[in-house]
């Protein structure tokens, strides 16, 4: 792989998971963060995740220290400064269409020409992003799967208008990381969302219909699938808001009625019980 310079622009749980796992990987790798509140935070869980392996003995702790030591040194709050020389940019803000839009627009302006543009994007089609840019050729959907570090599916997205140049570099990238990937053609919620959302909201329609309550839903699923989480603490890991807005994108690109979201999320969205990162979901965390 010749690419050496990354640029990861979002440290929330899935950004900073694509920063360790460069780092990890020995890349050049420059984090753009919002603010230093975001920052810290996102590092906090680069430590802990680090500390484990250090425990589990797999990293000696002076290399941990100094992988620590070159994030930080390579954070930035603007994007320019991080991006301006990048081999690989990778998105990974919230799932914000607008946002991501204005971010890919500005890629195109400032990256070098040989820069691949990469969304970290669950839910959003890739073509659409790609239009917000002048080199749609270079624009691809590199869907980590949560959380980065540890697991090593990664879903590639081609849009209509990725090169065939574009999609061999980004999987010689990705498989340089020690991760596995699939192509998949570009469709709202991709493969992996859509499957993975559509049993979560027929989780929590069981739970609303009475059929079995949120402890013995997620004892089954793990018992009878090997699951290591049942489908509420996926629900309040990921972010219940998350997977409501990612059932409301594909529900309204596609109009299948089983996308739909389930009442009960919505209303414990609007309530603030988003889930592990607000203190409340379907478990209590406080």
């Amino acid at each position: 792989m010749s690419k050496k310079k990354v640029c990861v622009v979002g440290v929330g749980i899935m950004g900073s998971g694509i920063v360790q796992t460069c780092a990890q990987a020995v890349y050049d790798v420059s984090a753009v963060y919002k603010t230093e509140e975001t920052f810290e935070k996102g590092l906090g869980m680069i430590k802990k995740d680090l500390s484990r392996l250090v425990k589990k003995e797999r990293m000696e702790q002076a290399e941990a220290d100094s992988l620590l030591d070159s994030i930080r040194a390579n954070a930035t709050m603007y994007l320019e400064e991080g991006a301006k020389h990048a081999d690989f940019v990778i998105e990974a803000v919230s799932e914000d269409l607008e946002l991501k839009k204005e971010l890919f627009r500005i890629f195109g302006l400032i990256c070098p020409e040989h820069t691949i543009l990469g969304s970290n994007t669950s839910t959003f089609p890739i073509t659409g992003l790609a239009a917000a840019t002048t080199r749609p050729e270079r624009v691809i959907g590199v869907h980590f799967m949560n959380p980065v570090p540890q697991m090593r599916g990664v879903e590639i997205i081609k849009s209509l208008r990725t090169s065939e140049d574009t999609l061999n570099s980004t999987l010689e990238f990705v498989h340089s990381l020690g991760k596995e990937t699939v192509v998949v053609n570009d469709s709202p919620g991709f493969v992996t969302s859509r499957m993975m959302c559509l049993i979560l909201n027929e989780a929590v329609k069981m739970r609303e219909s009475g059929l079995a309550s949120v402890e013995d839903i997620d004892k089954i699923q793990k018992l009878s699938f090997n699951w290591p989480l049942g489908p509420f603490q996926l629900l309040d890991l990921i972010g219940i808001d998350i997977v409501v807005a990612v059932l409301n994108t594909i529900y309204n690109e596609t109009g299948f009625e089983r996308f739909k979201p389930a009442v009960l999320m919505v209303q414990m969205v609007r309530a603030g019980w988003t889930g592990q990162k607000a203190g409340k979901g379907f478990y209590d965390y406080k």
